[in-house]
């Protein structure tokens, strides 16, 4: 249900733990608005969504080895690969992977 203007609530109107880094604590518009309003912050970077198998399929030809051939013992200190928020792989050397996916972004 949406919240009306007038109501005196006061958790609506708080920051919640989640919006720390996305809401700006301080821009919020004065009166019967204030904290029912909110705006990105400052330093806030959006995204758009996009399909996960071509970069996946490229830190593979780069030597990203597939989490589900990974073996802990081959590579004991090798760097966990996400991609999406969902892990897909690791690589025993992730500056020069991430070097390479910069250098191909460009």
């Amino acid at each position: 249900t949406p919240i009306g203007r007038d109501g005196k609530l006061a958790k609506p109107r708080q920051l919640h733990n989640t919006h720390w880094g996305l809401v700006c604590p301080a821009e919020t518009p004065e009166g019967q608005a204030c904290g029912l309003v909110k705006n990105l912050s400052l330093m806030c970077y959006v995204s758009v969504g996009s399909p996960a198998e071509p970069l996946i399929e490229f830190m593979i030809n780069r030597g990203m080895e597939v989490v589900e051939e990974y073996e802990p013992t081959r590579y004991p200190h090798a760097t966990k690969v996400f991609v999406n928020g969902s892990w897909v792989g690791v690589h025993p050397d992730p500056k020069g992977l991430v070097n390479s996916v910069l250098d191909t972004r460009r």
